[in-house]
């Protein structure tokens, strides 16, 4: 059963900008959200970075030593550094001090954590990056898996992506009856590498799995699937060039459109190019979650600031409030062993 109160346990070490960004949108989360967070990290850092950005929180700190840096291995990182603010917020879920993790430090070393501290899943051998997207039709959100957990990937580690995404899907995201679509360079069945066209077969023999074919890298925002499975290296790539894609889309829209416009249409279209920009920034979904553990950990992009770090821990915060371990643990889609 979902808590009433998600607890949040934040990084606050982790990230291009921390801890000053990410304790800015963890304050602002901790006063506007139903949410209590946590901030784990060194205790000196954190309050020397309150004073100076005159903020005022009654999050519980924890503290920790050190970060895996972004140039470490992730293992390595781990052990060198045994109190590193990751490991500690991990040992907090753990514990059951919290109930969910967000980080926008070494994305590596927050799934290693993750595997370390809170295991797998029953019947998951890999887990995967789970990134919401925008798609053509608003009330089809598209979950696209993997965007960077497993860059080389075995047929079966996508059809246990295809098992995850289909359940969160339709339990977190509100889907009825979501459609998994498998990326490759056509729409075809013989079209792809290996790795697609073995998962195919197995995706197609699947009658558990609501498998609607190949999706080519053109339809992936069409709406017309809501899951899409692919390795991390292939997703990392494309969920990149979307993000980018949507930053250039926002500024042109700013240049060519908005700047050219009196004050009073500018007024009437601000609520029209604010929802646009909900629908396409990626700041406004603050990350993605490692689904197939044992446990709520979101990661974000190690260049967040503020807004997307608030954004972050609401997506936790929402995935502890939709219960979303006990549905992926108690679905017939997870194999049980």
């Amino acid at each position: 059963m979902a808590v009433e109160r998600a607890r949040v346990a934040v990084d606050v070490m982790g990230g291009d900008h921390a801890p000053d960004e990410v304790l800015a949108g963890a304050v602002q989360a901790q006063a506007e959200l139903d949410a209590d967070v946590i901030l784990v990290g060194e205790a000196e850092a954190i309050e020397a970075s309150l004073e100076k950005q005159g903020l005022k929180t009654d999050a519980r700190i924890v503290p920790s030593e050190g970060a895996v840096d972004m140039h470490d291995s992730a293992l390595t990182g781990l052990k060198r550094k045994p109190k590193a603010s990751i490991n500690v917020a991990m040992s907090l879920v753990k514990s059951g001090q919290a109930d969910a993790v967000y980080s926008a430090g070494h994305s590596g070393a927050s799934m290693a954590a993750a595997l370390l501290g809170l295991g797998r899943l029953p019947g998951i051998e890999r887990p995967a990056i789970g990134a919401i997207m925008p798609s053509a039709k608003p009330d089809r959100p598209l979950l696209m898996l993997d965007v960077g957990a497993i860059v080389d990937c075995r047929p079966r580690y996508l059809e246990q992506f295809a098992r995850i995404g289909t359940i969160y899907s339709k339990y977190a995201l509100g889907v009825d009856s979501p459609r998994v679509g498998l990326l490759s360079i056509g729409e075809e069945s013989s079209k792809g590498n290996d790795l697609t066209l073995k998962t195919h077969q197995l995706l197609k023999d699947n009658p558990e799995i609501p498998f609607a074919g190949n999706v080519e890298g053109r339809d992936v925002l069409s709406g017309d699937f809501d899951v899409v499975v692919c390795d991390g290296f292939v997703g990392n790539i494309l969920l990149k060039f979307a993000e980018a894609v949507g930053d250039v889309m926002l500024q042109l829209c700013q240049e060519e459109i908005l700047n050219d416009l009196d004050d009073g249409i500018k007024a009437a279209l601000a609520p029209r190019f604010k929802r646009f920009k909900q629908r396409i920034d990626y700041v406004e979904h603050g990350g993605a979650l490692l689904l197939g553990v044992n446990g709520i950990c979101a990661i974000g992009h190690g260049t967040s600031k503020a807004p997307t770090i608030y954004n972050g821990i609401r997506l936790s915060k929402e995935a502890v409030e939709r219960d979303t371990i006990a549905r992926l643990r108690e679905s017939e889609l997870v194999p049980q062993s």
